[in-house]
């Protein structure tokens, strides 16, 4: 992600600043990628922390809290610090997908519709089950907790999981329907990741009941993501988005690799997906390496065999293409 300034001392930000030291109230608006004193707050400032500036037709909401269209239950204990967590995840992951154009004002496009529950109710406990279907994204916010998501990620094997995944994944879903219509985009997606008209619901009990293949390492980036076209296709976009977002950050810091071009490098625009890719693991080993001094997991634990960086490059090709192009 960028490094943010405040508009009026021009003191450093950070994207969840509702105020900068120099006492300014300052809000960020999605259309110019910055902060600014100017507009209207986001009607879930005071409830959530939303930084964000109201949109024109977000009915006093700003345009990612917009797209959320059932919040956890407020009455039960917790729920409204979950709630914004979750919704702070979802802004930053919405921030990415405008550096590409998507559900930006020059997207003409649908936008992803919310669901955002949680397991706890004022009266009780629910089961929720996080996913996609028909442009309906969600997510479960009990996993906001980190102390659940860590019991959850120990059970599943899983070597990573948040919030800020979860998101990335579920929308890679809503991105397959919006790019399936295009022109080219199914035959060659059928090539590379299977057909995706396989029984999905048979594929999830198979996969859960006798777990991965054996060599799923050589042609997946996860053991989930074996399991149906669907779930690779959504495992290797959230993982293109996840190499895309270590190499902004670290090149917004002014810091340095060999690998780096120098001045102001912004990954978005990188045309060369295998450049990209390889950067971002880079990149990914030596922050491990940095999280290994402090006693602390791996902030990218992967090892990305030739098949699947192919698949990320797929990725790439589709996004950075942007919503205009038909």
């Amino acid at each position: 992600m960028r490094a943010f300034t405040c508009p009026s001392c021009s003191t450093r930000l950070f994207f969840a600043n509702l105020t900068c030291s120099c006492g300014a109230a300052v809000r960020y608006r999605p259309e110019t990628d910055a902060f600014t004193r100017d507009g209207a707050d986001c009607r879930n400032r005071a409830a959530i922390g939303c930084n964000w500036a109201t949109a024109s037709n977000g009915g006093g909401l700003c345009r990612a809290c917009a797209m959320t269209e059932v919040v956890p239950d407020a009455a039960a204990s917790g729920n409204k610090a979950l709630w914004s967590d979750a919704e702070l995840s979802k802004r930053r992951v919405l921030v990415g997908f405008a550096r590409w154009g998507w559900f930006a004002a020059c997207d003409p496009g649908p936008r992803p519709r919310f669901h955002l529950l949680s397991e706890s109710l004022a009266n009780g406990s629910a089961r929720v089950m996080m996913g996609h279907q028909a442009g309906l994204v969600t997510i479960n916010v009990t996993e906001a907790d980190h102390a659940v998501r860590v019991v959850r990620r120990e059970a599943f094997k899983e070597p990573y999981r948040t919030m800020t995944g979860h998101h990335r994944h579920e929308l890679g879903h809503f991105m397959f329907e919006r790019l399936a219509g295009r022109l080219g985009f199914l035959p060659k997606f059928r090539a590379m990741f299977g057909d995706e008209r396989a029984d999905y619901a048979a594929a999830l009990a198979r996969h859960h009941a006798k777990g991965p293949p054996g060599d799923w390492r050589a042609r997946h980036v996860s053991d989930y993501a074996s399991a149906h076209p669907h779930e690779d296709w959504a495992e290797s976009f959230a993982h293109l988005l996840h190499l895309t977002e270590i190499i902004d950050s670290f090149a917004a810091e002014g810091l340095g690799a060999a690998d780096l071009p120098v001045g102001g490098y912004d990954p978005y625009g990188e045309a060369d997906a295998g450049k990209l890719i390889g950067l971002g693991v880079h990149l990914g080993i030596a922050l491990n390496r940095v999280n290994r001094a402090m006693g602390l997991a791996d902030i990218y634990p992967f090892v990305l065999s030739a098949a699947v960086r192919d698949k990320l490059a797929f990725v790439h090709g589709w996004m950075r293409v942007g919503p205009a192009q038909i």
